[in-house]
């Protein structure tokens, strides 16, 4: 496969954990408001699916196609854009990781966290995808 075509997978694969991430912690603005044990439930079978589905393993594929692309070409990592860019990486699976534990948090008690707090969490991502995308397509502090 041609770096080329890696970084389309890439960014396929990155697209594909964005989406999911932004969509599963909607749904635990939902799973925090909600009353109807039954809608809870079907709630809980959502965001299962939609984390073992689709979030993680286009997070594991976006992590492993990167890290590959570095390797074939380690010279990036002396850029200090590529720095800034794979501390915002990080803070991104951080944040997945701290989405499968809310989710455990969600089944345990659908209140241990507002409705609000997870509105807030939800941008999050869209931040750090921001950053993300500006260190990546400008690349601000390039070295020649």
């Amino acid at each position: 496969m041609t770096y080329v075509w890696l970084k389309a997978v890439h960014v396929i694969a990155v697209i594909s954990w964005m989406a999911g991430l932004l969509y599963l912690l909607r749904l635990y603005v939902y799973h925090a408001q909600e009353t109807s044990t039954e809608v809870m439930e079907r709630l809980q079978v959502m965001e299962r699916r939609l984390l073992r589905a689709i979030t993680t393993p286009a997070a594991v594929l976006a992590v492993a196609i990167g890290l590959t692309m570095l390797v074939l070409n380690p010279s990036l990592l002396a850029q200090p854009y590529m720095i800034a860019k794979l501390v915002l990486v990080a803070g991104m699976l951080t944040m997945h990781g701290f989405a499968i534990h809310w989710r455990k948090q969600l089944i345990a008690n659908p209140r241990f966290k507002s409705h609000r707090f997870f509105r807030v969490m939800n941008e999050v991502p869209t931040l750090l995808m921001i950053g993300i995308v500006i260190f990546i397509i400008v690349r601000p502090f390039a070295r020649p």
